[in-house]
């Protein structure tokens, strides 16, 4: 359960919300969840303490979690799938002041570490597929798309410098790679080749060799110090 504490952080220090998942890549269905995802910021006194607030928070609400702001830095830089989608989601839902000049800030996460960063990702995702068709004769298809989807989405950023989240005119495609209508040798082909691309699309990517650390920092302090000056 999440502590009283925690979910005050979400409910009064949000500065960015925003849907991701099945619904920020258009391939939900009505079966599909509400993934909700946000940045908190805790107020800086917070940290003196011996107990530090954490990192991230689960809720309050189901599908719900959240960061810390700093921590959310911290990902982003490194070129994390997830943080970097919730960042680039065309589904924002709250964005302060403060969440406003994170989004100003996207660029600056971006390099070519995600091409490490997402295929490794890939990689252990399409191990664990493997694992379900050997122990179930199957795989989890919802998976092999999202896995589809990633790989697609980290080449064309590669590519362009640019993130987008929305799948576009491969939904109907995608969809059918989740319906189980799409053989297993051929999903497997498409990621192999997806996993070619983005090696290709790395060595002359117009991406920087690594994020803006400097910039990205420097809107940390000045939030921790606005946010010490409050009280």
């Amino acid at each position: 359960m999440t502590s009283p504490d925690a979910v005050a952080l979400v409910r009064d220090h949000t500065v960015y919300a925003c849907v991701t998942g099945s619904r920020a890549f258009g391939l939900a269905t009505r079966a599909s969840d509400t993934d909700r995802r946000g940045v908190f910021l805790a107020p800086t006194p917070l940290f003196w303490r011996f107990e530090k607030p954490p990192a991230h928070v689960e809720g309050p609400a189901a599908e719900q979690f959240s960061w810390e702001l700093e921590r959310f830095c911290e990902l982003a830089l490194r070129s994390n799938p997830n943080v970097l989608e919730c960042l680039h989601s065309p589904l924002v839902e709250r964005a302060d002041a403060t969440g406003r000049e994170l989004l100003a800030l996207r660029g600056a996460f971006l390099s070519r570490r995600a091409h490490t960063a997402f295929v490794r990702y890939a990689v252990g995702q399409r191990r664990r597929l493997e694992a379900d068709l050997r122990t179930h004769g199957a795989p989890r298809w919802k998976h092999a798309m999202h896995l589809l989807r990633l790989l697609t989405s980290s080449r064309d950023l590669l590519r362009t410098g640019e993130l987008a989240v929305g799948v576009g005119d491969a939904r109907e495609d995608l969809l059918a790679v989740r319906r189980g209508e799409v053989p297993w040798a051929e999903v497997e082909r498409r990621m192999t080749r997806l996993t070619e691309g983005n090696d290709e699309a790395v060595t002359r990517s117009p991406l920087p060799p690594e994020p803006d650390r400097a910039r990205v920092e420097d809107f940390l302090v000045r939030t921790r110090r606005a946010s010490a000056a409050a009280g």
